[in-house]
């Protein structure tokens, strides 16, 4: 699709569809070094929104960075419950990792990948949880709520606008430093969002990945957080950390995805994962 290829043009990555428990998967892979696996959350353009932190990651790691069952390119599994994202990450790390990884982990996909670590520990070297509303006791905001049954029911470009407000700190000065990949992004999700598969694999994502995990691993684990995130609260993020002595690094001046609206922040705290 001509909007995926702009969002990704220039990376220095591969894009290839393989097996993976039966579900073919597309991933992006590229760099040298240790492993480290970005997991998209839930939207329906998958892994491609990780492109503007890609180029820094790939000098000191060899990235790997699917689409999640269901969503961007990837095929649709019956049900993506905690059992079969279990199966599927477990064999991903298998086909891809010669060693544990670093997993980075966003948003709603970030609540099924704390599930994992918790019983599948030893396959992880690190864990980040970045904006993941199953750290604790979480209620979706009502404004919140609202402009996403709006978009999922008629994912039109007003109702794109209105979820994105919701999404970033400051949406205009996104579009002015990157307005041909912003509008790429836009267009991209924007026609994912009406295909049948995506609609539901969402629908599931929302339901369950925003209830709490209540078993954790002794996986070292650092939890990253917009400071004006109206996702997932930092408050959240805050209390966890304080209930389960997890690093928490909070980016100012961005809110649920400070990858895209302030990646030189995100990239600085990542690193941190190696110190």
């Amino acid at each position: 699709m001509r909007e995926r290829e702009r969002l990704l043009q220039g990376l220095p990555v591969d894009e290839r569809r393989i097996d993976v428990d039966g579900v073919a998967t597309v991933v992006l892979e590229g760099g040298s070094g240790a492993p480290l696996v970005l997991l998209h959350g839930g939207i329906e353009c998958g892994g491609a929104y990780w492109a503007p932190v890609i180029p820094r990651l790939a000098e000191q790691h060899r990235l790997v960075v699917p689409d999640v069952p269901g969503l961007g390119e990837s095929d649709p599994v019956a049900r993506l419950d905690q059992p079969a994202f279990n199966s599927w990450l477990d064999e991903l790390l298998t086909l891809t990792c010669d060693q544990p990884p670093i997993v980075v982990a966003h948003s709603l996909v970030g609540t099924l990948t704390a599930g994992f670590a918790a019983s599948h520990g030893e396959r992880l070297q690190r864990l980040v949880l970045y904006g993941v509303p199953g750290v604790g006791p979480y209620r979706m905001p009502i404004g919140l709520r609202t402009v996403a049954v709006r978009f999922a029911l008629r994912p039109s470009e007003a109702n794109m606008e209105r979820f994105e407000r919701w999404a970033f700190a400051d949406l205009d000065a996104v579009r002015r430093r990157n307005p041909d990949w912003m509008q790429a992004f836009t267009t991209y999700t924007r026609s994912h969002a009406r295909v049948p598969h995506g609609k539901r694999t969402m629908r599931y994502l929302v339901t369950t990945c925003t209830k709490q995990v209540r078993a954790h691993s002794d996986v070292p684990t650092m939890l990253i957080w917009g400071a004006k995130d109206r996702f997932v609260p930092l408050a959240l993020a805050e209390e966890a950390a304080r209930r389960l002595d997890w690093p928490l690094r909070v980016i100012e001046d961005a809110g649920h995805v400070p990858h895209i609206e302030r990646p030189a922040a995100f990239l600085e705290e990542v690193t941190r994962t190696r110190r």
